[in-house]
């Protein structure tokens, strides 16, 4: 478990590199009830900095899926406007949210996918622009993740001590175990804006992925697509980094010139239950096909949600030497799978991932082909032998990935 020096290094980071929290500004932690000492140290260290408020919302997987199992489903899809309200009132009182996520991989593996989807669906709904804010940066928002005991226990299910197993893997991925963390995020955050540089010289019109697990897949890219490393600017021109750890850099596919079949490298953690062994086939941006060996009617009900989750919202590369994917462990959380993996994303693409793509409107952002959606969930499809070629608008072939690492 984060003690002493590392859990006040853990909320350092969290405050000074994640959501870079300024003097006078509010702050929200989205925490497990469970883990009430790191909100509790996080809070601490918010009002340190200077923060004028801060507020917990607690969650709890085990009422939720009480609730899913239980509840009348219409009172369960229903999305109460004070809920609302609150999210919304964080973008208009200069707030910045860390959420911590510790989900049980299986919490919610009994119930049926139908009320998880209407739910989901319902949410994103009602919670739209807020989520186009916060995809537009109009936030400074970070996503961390600490031990719970419940997915400790299946990470690694044949262990002692899993919860302390786990979080010695944390520390490692979150740079904890350095002398300096801060210091060393530093580092590595200008270590992925080299790679993030060269692609924006480059300007690739598609990438090509291939490995032998069959992935062949043709990835068109936006219009005036832009590749974005671990630290983004906010609209206040702060600059954030929203996933701790992170070892991507991103960008946004053209969400009609994507073409091939893609197939899953990792399983893929979804409202709490798992998808895994998967294939999607595109055509033209959209999903024409698709098969899983596991969770195959979860898949469906999100690729159904509406039009956007049909086609993908963003492109990420990660090298097979990333600390996570050195660690050879299997999180079942993407938060921290994802950067393992190169991977995709169905759903809804992030404005900044175009020039100027957060003071575009609805309209604009479509010429650009940039794709819209209530939903947005990473999944992973890079192997130790991939091969990613960038294809220029001349047709010119330049490699960018060989046997699953950078060739740049």
């Amino acid at each position: 478990m984060l003690t002493g020096k590392t859990l006040c290094d853990f909320a350092e980071l969290a405050l000074k590199i994640g959501v870079n929290l300024q003097k006078g500004q509010g702050l929200e932690i989205v925490c497990p009830t469970e883990k009430s000492d790191v909100a509790e140290a996080i809070a601490l260290k918010a009002y340190e900095i200077g923060a004028k408020i801060v507020r917990v919302r607690w969650e709890n997987d085990k009422t939720d899926r009480i609730n899913y199992l239980h509840a009348d489903k219409d009172a369960l899809c229903e999305v109460p406007k004070w809920y609302v309200d609150s999210k919304n009132y964080l973008l208009k009182n200069d707030f910045c949210y860390i959420a911590i996520a510790a989900e049980d991989p299986s919490a919610f593996k009994d119930v049926p996918e139908e009320r998880l989807a209407a739910v989901a669906k319902a949410r994103g709904k009602k919670l739209k622009k807020y989520f186009d804010e916060v995809m537009a940066n109009g936030i400074r928002w970070c996503v961390i993740s600490v031990p719970t005991e419940d997915w400790a226990k299946q990470v690694f299910p044949n262990r002692e001590n899993p919860v302390e197993k786990l979080s010695e893997a944390i520390e490692k991925t979150m740079r904890l175990d350095k002398k300096d963390p801060v210091k060393e995020w530093r580092k590595h955050i200008e270590k992925l804006n080299v790679h993030a540089q060269f692609l924006n010289d480059a300007n690739f019109e598609y990438l090509h992925f291939e490995n032998s697990k069959g992935t062949d897949l043709y990835v068109g890219l936006a219009i005036d697509h832009v590749w974005i490393s671990a630290e983004e600017k906010a609209k206040d021109g702060v600059p954030f980094v929203a996933n701790m750890p992170t070892e991507e850099v991103f960008t946004a596919p053209h969400n009609k010139k994507i073409d091939g079949v893609v197939k899953s490298a990792l399983p893929l953690c979804y409202n709490g239950q798992i998808i895994d062994d998967f294939s999607l086939t595109f055509k033209k941006g959209r999903i024409v096909d698709f098969s899983a060996a596991k969770g195959y009617g979860l898949l469906k009900n999100l690729i159904n949600t509406d039009s956007g989750t049909k086609s993908l919202g963003e492109v990420a590369l990660i090298g097979k030497n990333s600390p996570i994917a050195q660690s050879k462990i299997l999180f079942y959380n993407t938060l921290f799978d994802e950067n393992a993996s190169c991977h995709i994303a169905i759903g809804q693409g992030y404005p900044t991932t175009v020039k100027n793509g957060e003071n575009l409107s609805a309209k604009e952002k479509k010429e650009k082909g940039l794709n819209d959606s209530i939903e947005h969930v990473d999944f992973m499809i890079g192997t130790p032998d991939l091969k990613v070629t960038g294809i220029t608008f001349d047709g010119k072939q330049i490699p960018v990935f060989r046997n699953g690492e950078w060739v740049i």
